[in-house]
């Protein structure tokens, strides 16, 4: 099979961003098929490629990947008229490539919600088999974020309607994501669940040593946030949690930053202007560096604002490298992820909007090697039995043949 595999947000293990398309093609690969990926210019995505000026892009190969790079720079703390013009113009030059290019079948991922459009062009206009990955719900997601624009929405909305219309069949990462793909699509559509996965030997426990991170002793217990400083994140949930900690007169329990993003700024800021020199800010890492970080951390960090679509709507990188990195989960927010931690007893969870909680639980995890140990080895276990990368390569190859002319 020849596919033509479209993820605007490409990225490599080189790069400081989720590398779940960079995988899932390497899988591929590895069982005889081809892959071209189209991508754009990430700000992290670890991307070096040759410029060819007659097509105005980069392209070159990627551990046997064939990946086109359209220059369309991207970051997260972009604004929202310039991030949405450089999405529209992703997908139009993308469209381009799927009515010209040689292949077997077409595979879209968002986010964003416009990376359906290639797909769309490719099923329409060449017959071609589509297979559509929906990351987040649109416009679901937006809308609880607090986006009012009705043309904008509306746009999202009927993009969703016809990627699920028109897909031969649907991954979904999480239950919920699943689910919202059932509720508008033809009950005849295959839909998937994939979530995100643990790469076991990146995040390795045993990669586990003194984090040498600036401003961080010997005997500080770190708590580590390592991801995307968006709006979606609620990051300022930890900063009233460093308060409490502080106010407690708690030096011990640090709370580490590592990541970029469109909020990471504000929140230096005002964690500078509140006195919390218990928040320490890192810029991203490479992953193939991330993970003896991770590993070294005291617990992992799940945060997000508290927005009922995000309870059973995302499945985050990070909550994975949590995972194969054997650390202790907190969580504040209710679903999937939550009933997760709670089952398998890897973590606490902790009420969204509690501060006071939050600290306990950080806490209860500095103060108890034993405990912190236990629930580390279960959430290792976890991602061993459920979430190995290899374990999800085989049901996403399986996917995609199974639809292949």
């Amino acid at each position: 099979m020849n596919l033509l595999y479209f993820h605007q947000h490409f990225a490599t293990p080189r790069g400081a961003a989720g590398t779940r398309s960079y995988e899932f093609a390497r899988a591929l690969i590895a069982r005889g098929h081809r892959v071209t990926v189209v991508c754009g210019a990430q700000a992290h995505g670890g991307l070096e490629l040759p410029f060819d000026a007659d097509r105005g892009w980069h392209r070159g190969d990627v551990d046997g990947i064939d990946v086109i790079s359209l220059p369309l720079p991207y970051a997260n703390r972009d604004g929202l008229v310039r991030r949405g013009w450089t999405f529209v113009r992703f997908a139009l030059r993308s469209v381009g490539l799927a009515l010209r290019l040689d292949y077997d079948l077409v595979f879209a991922t968002s986010t964003p919600i416009t990376a359906v459009i290639p797909g769309l062009a490719a099923k329409w206009f060449r017959g071609k088999p589509f297979v559509f990955e929906v990351r987040d719900l649109w416009p679901e997601l937006p809308r609880a974020l607090g986006l009012r624009n009705p043309f904008v929405l509306g746009g999202m909305s009927l993009l969703e309607f016809l990627g699920y219309r028109s897909a031969d069949a649907c991954i979904g990462l999480s239950p919920g994501i699943v689910d919202g793909i059932r509720a508008r699509a033809d009950a005849r559509l295959p839909v998937a669940m994939i979530p995100n996965g643990c790469d076991l030997e990146v995040f390795h426990p045993a990669k586990r040593a003194r984090l040498t991170l600036p401003g961080i002793g010997p005997d500080d217990f770190v708590a580590g946030f390592t991801g995307a400083h968006g709006v979606a994140n609620g990051l300022d949930a930890l900063l009233d949690v460093a308060a409490e900690l502080r106010r407690r007169g708690d030096t011990r329990v640090k709370l580490a930053f590592i990541g970029d993003g469109k909020e990471k700024e504000r929140l230096a800021a005002a964690a500078a202007a509140r006195g919390l020199t218990n928040c320490l800010f890192y810029p991203p890492v490479p992953k193939a560096e991330l993970g003896a970080i991770t590993a070294s951390l005291g617990c992992g960090l799940m945060v997000l604002k508290d927005v009922p679509a995000f309870y059973r709507g995302t499945s985050p990188n990070k909550f994975f490298d949590y995972l194969a990195a054997g650390l202790p989960v907190v969580n504040n927010y209710p679903g999937w992820l939550a009933g997760l931690i709670e089952e398998h007893r890897c973590g606490i969870v902790v009420p969204p909007g509690d501060p006071v909680a939050f600290a306990d639980a950080l806490q209860r995890l500095a103060a108890d090697p034993a405990a912190r140990s236990a629930m580390g080895a279960a959430a290792r276990a976890l991602g061993e039995k459920e979430f190995a990368r290899p374990l999800l390569a085989d049901r996403f190859v399986a996917t995609l043949t199974a639809h292949a002319h």
